[in-house]
C-alpha cells in the first residue's frame, strides 16, 4: 500500500457561518476530507454569527465523524456580519497558512481546497479560489471598485482563499481594524493569485447577511477608493458651469437694459446648487463616521464563548 507523504505545514481552516443549517455539515465534512487527506496537522474553527437555526446542533452532532482532534466553535456576542466575524476566527488562528471560508455554500471541486495551497508554495502569500460567473451587482461593485481604487492587484468576487501566516501579519500590523479583508490584503505589498473555476452561481444568504454586504460594498467603495472624491469635483465642475451660466446671463441682461427676470429660474439654480452642496456634505460626513469608527473603535468584535469540541469516541 502506498503511503502518502503529507504535508507538514500546521494549517487553520476558519469557516463562518450564519443559518446554513442546510450546508454546514456537508460543507465542513468537505473541508475536513481534503485538509486530513493532505496535511499532517490541522484545526478547523467555526465562526457561529449568531445563528438562530439548527446550524451549531447539527454542526456538533456530526463531532464523531470529523477526523480533527483540534475543532473549535467560536460564538459571536450578537450578530455583526462577515469581516467581524471572521476577523475573529483569524485572530484565533494558530495555522502557519488559514483559510478563509466565506460561506458553506459550496460549488467548486474537493480538490480545489488543495489546488490554492500549492499554488501558495510557489510564493503568494495571498491565492484565492473565484468563479467566472458572478452575480451582476457583484460584478458593479468590483468594477466600480477597481475603477476608483489604486491597487496593484485587480478585486473580483471569491469564494475562498488561503493566506501565509506572513500575510496575516502584515494585514494586521496595517490596520488596528480591518472593515473589508479584501482590500487590506490588497494593499499590503505582497504577492496575491487567483484560480479560477467554472461552476453555478451559489448565492443562498438570509437577509441579515444580503443588508450587510450592502452595507459593507457602500462603505467600502467610500472608504477604500477616491470614488467620493471623484464625485465631489463632478459636483463642483457642475455648480461651477451654473454660477457661470448665470453669471454670463446676468450680464447679457444688465447690458442689454432689460429687467431681471426669471424668479423660477433662480430658484431652480439655487435649489441644484443646495442640492450638490448638502451631496458633497453627506459624503463628507461619510468619511468621518467610518474614520472615527477605525480611529477610535476599541472593541472590534464581542465573543460568547468558545467551545473545544472533542470526539467522546476517541
Amino acid at each position: 500500500m502506498q503511503t502518502i507523504n503529507k504535508e507538514k505545514n500546521y494549517i487553520s481552516a476558519v469557516v463562518y457561518i450564519h443559518n446554513n443549517e442546510n450546508t454546514a455539515v456537508n460543507f465542513l465534512k468537505t473541508v475536513d476530507d481534503c485538509l486530513n487527506e493532505h496535511f499532517e496537522q490541522y484545526e478547523l474553527i467555526i465562526v457561529d454569527d449568531a445563528s438562530t437555526d439548527e446550524s451549531v446542533s447539527k454542526l456538533k452532532a456530526i463531532v464523531s465523524e470529523i477526523k480533527t482532534m483540534a475543532l473549535t466553535i467560536v460564538h459571536m456576542g450578537y450578530y455583526h456580519g462577515l469581516e467581524s466575524s471572521m476577523r475573529a476566527g483569524v485572530d484565533l488562528a494558530i495555522g502557519d497558512f488559514v483559510y478563509e471560508f466565506d460561506n458553506v455554500a459550496a460549488n467548486f471541486e474537493k480538490s480545489l481546497i488543495f489546488d490554492v495551497y500549492e499554488k501558495s508554495l510557489k510564493g503568494f502569500d495571498f491565492v484565492s479560489a473565484s468563479n467566472r460567473k458572478t452575480s451582476a451587482s457583484s460584478k458593479t461593485f468590483y468594477k466600480v471598485f477597481n475603477r476608483f481604487g489604486d491597487y496593484k492587484y485587480q478585486l473580483k468576487s471569491e469564494t475562498f482563499r488561503i493566506i501565509s501566516r506572513r500575510g496575516i501579519n502584515r494585514a494586521k500590523s496595517m490596520n488596528a481594524a480591518i472593515p473589508y479583508r479584501k482590500a487590506t490584503y490588497a494593499r499590503c505589498g505582497l504577492k496575491s493569485e487567483t484560480i479560477y473555476y467554472t461552476a453555478e452561481k451559489n448565492n443562498v444568504r438570509d437577509a441579515d447577511e444580503i443588508g450587510m454586504r450592502r452595507e459593507l460594498a457602500f462603505d467600502s467603495i467610500i472608504l477604500f477608493t477616491n470614488f467620493g472624491y471623484k464625485v465631489s469635483m463632478i459636483l463642483t465642475c457642475i455648480m461651477m458651469l451654473f454660477t457661470i451660466a448665470v453669471g454670463i446671463y446676468t450680464g447679457y441682461i444688465f447690458f442689454m437694459g432689460q429687467p431681471v427676470q426669471g424668479w423660477t429660474s433662480t430658484m431652480l439654480f439655487l435649489g441644484v446648487g443646495f442640492l450638490g452642496i448638502f451631496i458633497v456634505f453627506t459624503i463628507l460626513i461619510k468619511y468621518a463616521s467610518l474614520l472615527l469608527k477605525l480611529l477610535f473603535k476599541k472593541q472590534e468584535y464581542v465573543i460568547e464563548g468558545i467551545e473545544k469540541v472533542t470526539n467522546s469516541r476517541r
